[in-house]
């Protein structure tokens, strides 16, 4: 028989909602309301009120929510049309002739006003209509993905359990494993001391006794750690778990990136498609960005002024002009702050991409990483970006880190056009495929002495024995320093500089003495490197970041 109020449980006849009431459909295909399927449980067994047959449960959470059925029923409660109460109508009466035709027209003219706001009223509403419909099925999708999180969650939970029960069984291995040693160390007391030949025979007896245990006792460690499946199950929960974040969170958190919707005139559900990336933002260029430190009052009078009124009594307004142009106003300084741009290269080997950030008014570029692109981002040719680069002011980046923090930004003022600084440049944007993020420096020479420094820079092997050269000629006009913050590289004579390794001097060398080959300065942060030098290993220390400045 055809059920002509799907959205009722047929058993109590109430309708479905999202607490008590909610729709679960059983193995045998009918679906009830929780409360309903509760009522119908008994001692374990649960009879189907409609074709009688018989399942296994306790609960009704232990079937599935029938989440088509609700997304079905907040369509219907969606379409649903409330009457509208109507004035009734008195008949037409013949027009009074005390009215003059310029107010018959003022009269004319408000009617057809109102006529146009209900037309509005009743398309704004379709659109309501549409967009809670919308709202219904993100609820619903939200609802599937909360019980996969919570599978998420079960996993984990019983991740955890096994490795409880791992510990507690190398607890008591532990325990068995001391004592015996302890045994034994006693024995060697005891072999010491034997003056006769039956306290050697009891002695030697009990020694080979305590020895079987130990060697059982090694032979068993050996046969039950460590236990596979729980180090199998630990480490790929771990990464179905730390993978499942990563996608779903963001530096900003998981609250919404600040959106700014310029077109009044667009239509709810267009909005939404904006908002969601349905309809795809309009590619950022470099002149965009350039724009966002132009002076206001030129912006103003160029009429390219984005009105957000915290930006404006902050003096910080950005203006798009070609995008105001095509009605599509975007923010672009909001966008930066938010993650949302990104400059991307394509290769043979596909794409990569490199975040943009912005931190006390100045933009950073970090270096080309194979990583998803951002959801929703606005992206920029990498090309293009790296184009803007003045060789005469090129000022790039490190942050250093050790202990599991970022523990401050090193900026270093390159020496125009010189090899060595193009390939530091090559290696703190990435545009070669080589990067000098997270890596580690390599030591610290003359330690508490003048001329104190670190290396660095060892891309490939991360040990000191690698750091190949980018160019394939590293020799120039480079200056010699005695001063601390210098960076510089190895010369060997007469070939010059053979390395992408990096020296940062931390103290002054003494007079007379100069350090040669260098191609830039730390004009910012060399406390920090003074920092790592004082850390206890400088192996520890990596290159968490780097970068270059973008000068717009």
């Amino acid at each position: 028989m055809m059920d002509n109020n799907p959205e009722e449980c047929s058993v109590c006849f109430n309708n479905y909602d999202d607490t008590l009431l909610r729709p679960r459909t059983l193995p045998c295909g009918h679906t009830f309301c929780s409360q309903c399927i509760d009522n119908a449980i008994k001692n374990g067994q649960l009879s189907c009120p409609s074709c009688r047959a018989q399942h296994t449960a306790t609960a009704a959470t232990q079937f599935p929510v029938n989440y088509g059925m609700e997304a079905f029923i907040r369509k219907l409660k969606g379409m649903e049309v409330v009457p509208v109460k109507t004035v009734p109508t008195k008949p037409n009466k013949a027009p009074t002739r005390g009215i003059s035709k310029k107010l018959r027209s003022l009269v004319e003219e408000q009617k057809s006003s109102i006529s146009s706001l209900i037309t509005s009223c009743e398309e704004v509403l379709s659109q309501l209509g549409e967009y809670r419909g919308q709202l219904g099925d993100w609820n619903t999708q939200h609802l599937q993905l909360q019980d996969r999180l919570y599978a998420l969650v079960e996993q984990n939970k019983s991740a955890m359990k096994l490795l409880e029960l791992e510990d507690t069984s190398v607890v008591d291995m532990t325990t068995q494993g001391e004592e015996g040693k302890t045994q034994l160390q006693a024995m060697l007391g005891s072999l010491d001391t034997v003056n006769t030949v039956q306290e050697v025979d009891t002695t030697i007896d009990t020694a080979d006794e305590c020895s079987m245990k130990v060697e059982d006792w090694l032979q068993k460690c050996q046969e039950l750690f460590p236990d596979v499946n729980t180090v199998h199950t630990s480490v790929k929960v771990q990464e179905t778990i730390r993978e499942a974040l990563e996608m779903t969170t963001t530096e900003t958190g998981a609250t919404a990136d600040p959106v700014h919707l310029g077109d009044s005139d667009s239509s709810i559900m267009n909005k939404v498609k904006e908002i969601t990336g349905e309809i795809p933002q309009k590619e950022i260029t470099v002149e965009d960005l350039r724009r966002m430190s132009e002076p206001v009052k030129s912006l103003v009078e160029a009429g390219r002024v984005v009105a957000v009124k915290s930006l404006v009594e902050a003096g910080r307004v950005v203006a798009v002009k070609s995008l105001v142009e095509a009605g599509r106003v975007v923010a672009v300084k909001s966008l930066v702050e938010a993650g949302r741009v990104v400059a991307v290269q394509e290769d043979q080997d596909g794409r990569r991409s490199a975040r943009i950030t912005l931190q006390d008014g100045q933009l950073y570029l970090h270096p080309l990483l194979r990583q998803p692109t951002p959801a929703h981002a606005h992206t920029l040719q990498e090309s293009d970006v790296v184009g803007v680069l003045d060789p005469s002011c090129t000022l790039a980046f490190l942050d250093l880190g050790w202990a599991g923090s970022t523990r401050g930004r090193v900026t270093i003022r390159l020496t125009p056009d010189t090899p060595l600084a193009r390939q530091f440049v090559l290696l703190c944007t990435g545009q070669r495929g080589h990067t000098f993020r997270n890596t580690k420096l390599l030591g610290v020479g003359y330690k508490g002495h003048p001329g104190e420094c670190v290396v660095g820079g060892d891309y490939e092997s991360n040990d000191g024995q690698g750091g190949a050269r980018l160019l394939p000629d590293l020799r120039g006009q480079y200056r010699e320093s005695r001063q601390a913050g210098a960076v510089w590289s190895w010369w060997r004579w007469p070939g010059g500089p053979t390395s992408a390794q990096f020296n940062i001097t931390t103290r002054d060398l003494q007079a007379g003495h100069q350090r040669s080959g260098v191609f830039g300065d730390v004009v910012s942060g060399l406390d920090v490197v003074r920092a790592a030098v004082n850390h206890s290993d400088i192996r520890e220390v990596t290159v968490v970041d780097c970068g270059v400045v973008l000068p717009l």
